[in-house]
């Protein structure tokens, strides 16, 4: 990892925002630890749903990921799903932490998922059991709903 790309902001780039929680802390959403861990396929699934904005489904995304696996193992999907952590960085500005990508999830592929899924599912505001398009029409939903500012009146003139 180069400090310099993630920690200090270069011409014209913003500084990298810290992840909202650790890698090591799952038991912060134990609804998405049991996913990521007893399902991997599902969690990864909804992660690439997201990041990719919904051009790919959670069910191809998460039948991919399961087919790597079995083919080539614990490698190749921690491989393929360490792309999606990238990605998943560059989309929101985040850092490269506690090592590059790939090394956190060939070290820690349950922790490195689990944590994609709380970035997104608590500080991003997505419903990943819902969908990109879900939470599209959810967000649209509630910003209709929302109650707008009063329309500004133009001050009224004195009569003299």
């Amino acid at each position: 990892m180069n400090p310099s790309s993630t920690d200090q902001p270069s011409q014209g780039r913003v500084k990298a925002k810290d992840w909202s929680t650790d890698l090591c802390e799952c038991w912060m959403d134990i609804n998405s630890c049991c996913l990521t861990c007893w399902c991997p396929c599902v969690a990864f699934g909804r992660i690439a749903e997201v990041v990719d904005r919904g051009s790919t489904s959670c069910g191809v995304s998460g039948a991919m990921y399961m087919i790597i696996f079995m083919l080539t193992g614990y490698g190749g999907s921690s491989l393929y799903s360490c792309f999606y952590r990238t990605k998943l960085r560059a989309q929101y500005n985040l850092k490269e932490r506690p090592c590059c990508d790939c090394c956190v999830h060939f070290c820690c592929e349950p922790c490195a998922l689990c944590q994609e899924y709380r970035q997104l599912q608590h500080n991003r505001d997505f419903d990943l059991s819902i969908g990109w398009h879900g939470n599209m029409e959810r967000h649209a939903r509630l910003a209709a709903s929302a109650p707008s500012a009063p329309p500004l009146q133009p001050p009224m003139s004195r009569l003299n």
